[in-house]
Order: C-alpha cells, then structure tokens, then sequence
C-alpha cells in the first residue's frame, strides 16, 4: 500500500478534508380536506335556511298555524295550573282535572287534532261545493247543445253567458241592439226569449240547487210622467221569467227569490246605456253555501251605482 510522501520544508501543511452531510428533515404530513367537510356542512346549513325562510314565505296563515298546532308550542298555557302540574315535581295525574283545548276524558290520553282545514282533508261543505262545480259545467254544456241544435235559437248563443260565482252558477240571457227579451217597456216576454227560458228549464229542472232570478235594465230612464221605472220594470221582468220557469217545468219551491236590481248591477260597467245590461239572470246557488249570499258584482267588473244622467239622455225604450 503506498504511503503519503512526507511534505517538504517549505511545502504548508495539508488541510483537512470536511465532509458535509445534509440530511433534508421531512415535511409535516398534509392537513387534508378536514376544511372542505366544514365548509360542505356551513354550505348545506345556508341552504337549509334559506329554504325554511322560503316555505314560510310561501306558506298561508291557516296552514302556518296549523302547523305551530300540530307541534303544540302553545299547550304551555293550557298545562299551568292543570291536571296536576302544581303537584310534587310538576307531574300530571290521571285523576286531576285539566283544561287541555281536547280533553282527557280521565283516560289518560290527551290527544291533539289537527284541525281538517290545515291538513289537506276535505273542508266542510266542500265536497257538495265540488260536485256542484262537475253538475254546473254539465248543465252548461247541455244548454248550448240545445241552442244550438234549435234552429230558432241557434243566432241566440251570444246572448247567452255563464258565470260561476260566489253566488253559484250565473246564466246571463241578454238583450243586444238587434234583439230584445222582452216587448218594449213591458214585462212581456217575445217568442224567442221564451222559448230560450224554456230549454234553460228543461235543463235545470232536475237538479237540487235553489234559483234566484234577477232583472236588470240599463241607465236610460224613462220619459217624464211616466209611473214606470227600471226599479219595477226590472222586478217585473224577474217576477215574468220566475212564472216563465214554473211553467216550463222548475218546480216553485226551488225558486229562492226574485230581484230587481234595475241598473245598479251592470253587464257592462264601462257603458251604462249597452244593451247587454239589460238582461235576466237565473242563477243556481251552492248547495254548500246555506243561505243564498249575494255576490260583490254581476259585471266583469266592479261597478257603483249609476250617477245621474248628463246632458240630454235619450228616452229609453226598453
């Protein structure tokens, strides 16, 4: 093995040799997606929220208080002072009068129902409503098969409309500038109209609900010096369709009542003096509403009573 020569004299001495060895220290382990969970959970929290502000936005006041009803917040106020909850730890007994909105019976059960109108269930009075609703859109279909299968009638069908109300089913049979229900003036039915009364007859003679008839005139009034106005002329014309109906087949005791109403309920609300406004209405009321209710309006729209003519209103002929 060959040796190292010894340095000179003046040769300097030898440096060391260092060896520096680094050892790169390791890394942290990562911290994962720990903060995607978080925000995953305080995304589907939002959403929840804004979901519940939605639906009770959306939500009507019966349903909404059905609904606090049905989790019983308020049985707080009907549980102080009752059925044992003066008593030791506040505890209820099964011998202890209470004053629970459905009370006990002394059964031990204390039930809460929900009432009916909150919860989708059937509304008092709403199936006879419903099946009012399937007859109404029978008879109207069936009235203007008859027109228009009547020669005669057949250049009747505009004058014929149908409105479904508060009231029931309205049917609208209505003058126009080129026929008239009833004789000038008069309470006397023509021909035409009579025979249009009579197929409404035949349709409705058969069914349960009650009948209101109403006249109805327009806003020409009559000349001075006249005794007649559109106050008796109209309830005279209901009192003749009343008569017309009974003779055709409806039976007097389904006759409600009959109406005058003059010009204070028009067809027409935007011209007083149309023809249509002067019309007779027989109307079928709800079977669910009990007494017959009036309705806010005849018209399309809304209406006041008519105001006092201007300028030189022409003398009607009714």
């Amino acid at each position: 093995m060959a040796t190292r020569a010894k340095p000179g004299r003046n040769e300097p001495a030898p440096q060391p040799i260092i060896v520096k060895k680094v050892v790169e220290a390791a890394h942290d382990a990562h911290h994962g997606g720990a903060w995607k969970i978080a925000y995953a959970d305080f995304v589907t929290a939002m959403m929840a929220f804004f979901l519940l502000l939605w639906i009770i936005g959306a939500t009507d006041e019966n349903k909404k208080r059905g609904l606090a009803d049905y989790f019983t917040p308020t049985l707080i106020e009907y549980k102080q002072d009752s059925a044992g909850s003066d008593g030791i730890l506040g505890g209820d007994s099964i011998i202890s009068a209470d004053n629970y909105p459905h009370r006990a019976t002394q059964t031990g059960s204390r039930a809460i129902v929900v009432p009916r109108d909150v919860t989708g269930g059937v509304r008092e009075g709403e199936a006879p409503r419903t099946e009012d609703h399937q007859r109404f859109m029978q008879l109207r279909e069936e009235i203007l098969r008859r027109i228009q299968s009547d020669p005669n009638l057949r250049q009747l069908r505009n004058h014929v409309s149908f409105t479904e109300d508060d009231e029931g089913l309205r049917i609208d049979l209505m003058d126009e500038a080129d026929f008239s229900m009833f004789r000038v003036g008069t309470d006397v039915l023509l021909p035409q109209a009579r025979a249009l009364v009579a197929q409404v007859a035949s349709v409705i003679q058969g069914v349960p609900n009650q009948v209101v008839v109403r006249g109805h005139t327009d806003s020409l009034p009559y000349s001075s010096g006249q005794t007649m106005n559109n106050w008796m002329l109209s309830t005279a014309r209901a009192e003749s369709t009343r008569a017309a109906l009974q003779s055709s087949g409806v039976p007097v005791t389904r006759i409600s009542r009959i109406e005058g109403v003059a010009d204070r309920e028009p067809f027409v609300p935007n011209d007083r003096y149309d023809p249509r406004n002067r019309r007779i209405s027989i109307t079928l009321a709800w079977r669910s509403a009990g007494a017959v209710a009036r309705p806010a309006t005849n018209g399309p729209t809304a209406a006041g009573p008519a105001g006092p003519a201007t300028g030189n209103p022409v003398v009607r002929a009714h």
